[in-house]
């Protein structure tokens, strides 16, 4: 795959290409017969800025590829096809190679760290074209006692905060620039957090009015729908009729209602039936995240699930979902390890909770135990062995970088539950970890499903970003492996099938209509 850069400050995509059938026309002289003696061919100016030639062109509808070039002019696709004698500013020659329509990845994390290195190149090197933002916890709109904690950790990574809402998020970015195209859900957690803080209660008839408007505020400005995230909190204490209340906010729009379920483990089937009962009240499309049925308990039965899903879509709801193609997750660790009412309130609250030898007693005992409606996802991965940790911001803590829980709660000759409190003490709640819950079998399962899609549950970084620490993979290889692994060594699916998912396929459920497909009309956003 290649990467071919505008100027600096332009947007840009990775460019390759396909070819339209199209006619090159020449004017003549309508003349007396005869030429002028000293007169000169006239000058004709190229055709396209960029022409793709002899690529063998798989345009994103599944169909199998044709041999052909592609034209482009003004950043837009002209023609696609087999050319004659066609002229351009710049040509690219892509024989022996595919030319496809540039990935859209339906679930990133890029809002930030965008911010901080616009290249985005952890997602264009590997065909990432479009990101879709803004699950659960938005760039906008950023509120009230919100706004204190977003600067903090903005300033962290080298940026800081100067805008309100979504619509201003979207300008700060076209002003500073930045390599991918870019949309957005309006978190529910995030107007959630912008009128009620993080307390756990339940909000007074005018602040879930206030909540509404929020929405509908950010639809204006161009987001795509609102997304949940209701594993933790606070965006758990949203409840299916406060989720149906603002997905009619958005169906007005012709919106999405997007989610990190519930629950993804036991509690799934539960879970899902909340997503279906969302969109069949508020008649709005569905898509969920990452889909999954962790915990080794569950490994093998995720065609309960499938089937769940596909009795929704016979029902006529229009239902998706989207995959990463590992079968690991990766959270901040406090996610990873803690009950949810111990990651209620602010981040000073949760750290005296910690400190607190009873409160350990419990979450040691919840960990083991299970709670109603909450799956440890130490249980999930089969125990410590199964949560890495992937990124510490002490610097006293970097040695464990790498490691196991068990293997930190052995170099720490501390009981795991102590050790893991004792770090998130002092990483202030912050850090993040790898965990192993999700059965390979399954991954292959449900990935030839028609309504499925593919997300990184990652971000645009760059090694520069040293306070990532070691990110989950699928920051980097997300789109590679599923075609280098699923498409070519393990053929789960074709590659046409696999382009269709990764193009015209998101386009379609984010509501994207000139992206996804190598037609006429259609930008130029391209993958060689």
């Amino acid at each position: 795959m290649q990467l071919y850069r505008n100027r600096p400050g332009e947007k840009v995509g990775l460019m390759a290409g396909i070819a339209l059938t199209g006619l090159a026309c020449l004017a003549g002289f309508a003349a007396t017969g005869r030429l002028p003696q000293q007169a000169a061919p006239a000058a004709r100016a190229p055709q396209y800025d960029l022409l793709i030639t002899n690529g063998h062109i798989i345009d994103g509808t599944g169909s199998p590829w044709f041999s052909g070039s592609i034209g482009i002019k003004d950043g837009k696709i002209v023609d696609v096809g087999h050319l004659v004698n066609p002229t351009a500013l710049r040509t690219i020659d892509a024989a022996g190679m595919a030319v496809t329509p540039g990935f859209i990845d339906l679930h990133c994390h890029s809002d930030f760290p965008l911010l901080v290195d616009g290249n985005g190149q952890s997602m264009l090197h590997q065909g990432v074209t479009t990101e879709i933002l803004g699950e659960h916890a938005s760039a906008g709109p950023i509120l009230g006692e919100d706004r204190q904690e977003v600067d903090r950790n903005l300033r962290r990574m080298g940026t800081s905060l100067d805008w309100t809402t979504l619509g201003e998020y979207f300008a700060r970015m076209q002003r500073q620039g930045f390599s991918p195209n870019i949309a957005s859900y309006v978190g529910s957690e995030q107007v959630w957090v912008d009128v009620i803080g993080t307390e756990k209660r339940r909000p007074t008839p005018e602040e879930m009015e206030k909540m509404k408007s929020l929405v509908d505020q950010a639809m204006r400005e161009g987001a795509l729908g609102v997304a949940s995230d209701l594993a933790v909190p606070p965006n758990s204490y949203l409840t299916t009729g406060d989720l149906i209340g603002l997905a009619k906010v958005v169906a007005k729009y012709g919106g999405i209602y997007a989610t990190h379920l519930r629950n993804e483990a036991d509690g799934s089937p539960e879970a899902i039936a909340e997503a279906i009962e969302i969109g069949e009240k508020a008649h709005v499309p569905v898509h969920i995240f990452h889909f999954k049925y962790s915990g080794v308990d569950n490994w093998g039965h995720i065609q309960s699930l499938i089937d769940e899903i596909q009795q929704a879509r016979d029902r006529g709801l229009d239902i998706t979902v989207n995959q990463y193609p590992y079968p690991a997750g990766f959270n901040p660790l406090r996610n990873v390890t803690l009950p949810p009412k111990y990651l209620a309130g602010s981040v000073d609250e949760m750290v005296a909770r910690l400190k607190n030898s009873k409160a350990r007693d419990e979450i040691r005992a919840d960990i083991a135990n299970g709670l109603p409606g909450w799956d440890s996802d130490v249980r999930e991965a089969g125990g410590w062995h199964g949560i890495l940790i992937s990124a510490l911001l002490n610097p006293e803590n970097k040695k464990f970088i790498g490691k196991r829980m068990d293997e930190i709660a052995l170099m720490m000759g501390k009981d795991p539950v102590d050790a893991v409190c004792d770090l998130l003490i002092l990483e202030r709640m912050g850090g993040s970890a790898i965990y192993f819950s999700v059965s390979e079998q399954d991954i292959r399962r449900a990935m030839p499903q028609p309504w499925l899609s593919f997300g990184s549950d990652g971000g645009a970084v760059s090694p520069a970003m040293t306070w990532l620490g070691n990110p989950h993979p699928r920051y980097y290889g997300t789109f590679a492996r599923v075609l280098a692994r699923y498409v070519r060594e393990d053929k789960i699916i074709t590659l046409p099938d696999a382009i269709r998912k990764m193009t015209s396929q998101a386009a379609e459920i984010t509501g994207l209509t000139d992206r996804g497909l190598l037609r006429p009309g259609m930008a130029a956003d391209i993958d060689i």
